[in-house]
Order: structure tokens, then sequence, then C-alpha cells
């Protein structure tokens, strides 16, 4: 079983520039500023470009709406980035990294796996809330990137399952959970969290708050010893 309560597993630092660009995108209790208060170019076309596929779809949003933004020229995204699709594919990296690393962090610092279980899926879920215009694009848009892009997509997906799939082992091998199907148990969990980015608007009467609790609860209960439907609905 991993050792709860450290952070061994903990990825290693993320560059200065990433954790600048993640500030911006993500910040600690939902995104405040906006795109024009942001002086570094290539931060500012990325949030525009978060802003554009957020209310207009991929396929919508063209680089002189982007530009648009971002107060520039078509000429001056180019300077920064290639085209719409790297953009995307940018925000999807950096968001599915983000999201991994908060989890890891969050099941390290547990100690026990129903911690550990809580923490993931509740702290999954507010940030689903906090963050749903990058989560929309994040977790729905990815289709739309090109073959390579969508593979390294694809595979901090699989990170991200492995990460929710090792706690609910743990709790099997401890007795804390009983799960019959790891891996449509990790999906389930995963999707219920992932889905909160679809319906969620700050005038909704639930909290980011409220809501990390409630999910929390909710993947407990699924995975609960006694519950029949993890067996049963999973099988």
């Amino acid at each position: 079983m991993r050792a709860y309560g450290m952070l061994s597993t903990v990825p290693s630092t993320t560059p200065l520039s990433e954790s600048t660009l993640l500030a911006a995108l993500a910040p600690a209790g939902g995104r405040q500023s906006a795109v024009g208060d942001v002086s570094d170019t290539a931060v500012r076309i990325m949030l525009a470009a978060a802003d554009a596929f957020a209310q207009r779809g991929f396929h919508a949003t063209t680089t002189r709406d982007i530009a648009s933004r971002a107060g520039l020229s078509p000429a001056g995204v180019y300077v920064h980035f290639t085209s719409k699709e790297v953009l995307l594919f940018e925000l999807s990296r950096r968001g599915h990294e983000r999201a991994r690393d908060l989890l890891v962090e969050a099941a390290a610092a547990a100690d026990s796996p129903t911690e550990a279980l809580r923490a993931i899926i509740g702290g999954f879920s507010r940030w689903h809330a906090e963050h749903y215009e990058l989560g929309r694009i994040v977790q729905f848009e990815f289709r739309h990137l090109r073959p390579e892009h969508r593979d390294a997509v694809l595979g901090l997906r699989k990170e991200i399952d492995q990460v929710v799939a090792g706690v609910l082992r743990d709790g099997v091998d401890t007795g804390e959970f009983a799960v019959t199907d790891v891996p449509a148990t990790a999906l389930a969990l995963l999707s219920m969290a992932i889905d909160v980015a679809r319906w969620y608007t700050p005038d909704v009467r639930r909290t980011p708050a409220a809501i990390e609790a409630t999910y929390g609860e909710l993947a407990f209960r699924l995975v609960r010893p006694g519950e029949a439907l993890a067996a049963s609905v999973l099988s």
C-alpha cells in the first residue's frame, strides 16, 4: 500500500513560467482577472483563447476572435502560437497536468484511502466548479486536437485514472472499500466530477465548497463495504 501522508509521488516542480500561466488560467478560488489585466502577451493570448473556446466552441472561434480579445492583431497571435489548435493543445495539456498534480498531492497528503478518495474526488469536483470554463475546454474540446496532441492528452488522462485506481486498490487492500471492478469504478467517479464543469455556473445555488463536500461523500458511499451499488451497477 502507498504511504499516505507522504508526498513522495508528487511530480517534479513546475517551471515558473508554467506556474505563472496556471495561476492566471486557474487560480485558487476561481479566475477573477480579465484578459486585459494581464501584462504577459503569451498568457494574455491563452486567456483570450480560453474565453473564446468556452463561449463559442473551438470550431466557431477564429484566430481573429482570439486576437481581438487579447488586444492584438492576428499576426500578433502567430508570433507566439502557430495556430488555434496549438492554443487548444496548450490549454488542454496544462489543464490536465494541473488536475493530475492536484489529485496526486491530495492522495499523498491523506492519512487513509478513505480520506484520499474524499479528497481527490471532492477536490476534483470543486476544481471543475471553480474553473468551469477551463474545465469545459479541457474535458470536452480535446477531441478537436490533431492525433499527436490528442494522444498526449489521453496519456495524461490515463495518469489521472491511475491515481484514482491506486487509491481504490489501496482501499480494497485495507478493507475500507468493496470494489469488484476498479477501472470501471475509477471511470465512474471521475466522470461524476468532470460533469460538474458541464452544468456549473456561478449563479447556481450550490457553492464549489458544497459541491466538494457532497461529491467527496458520494464517492465514498459508492465504494464502502455493504453498498451493493459498486458491485451491481458496474459489474
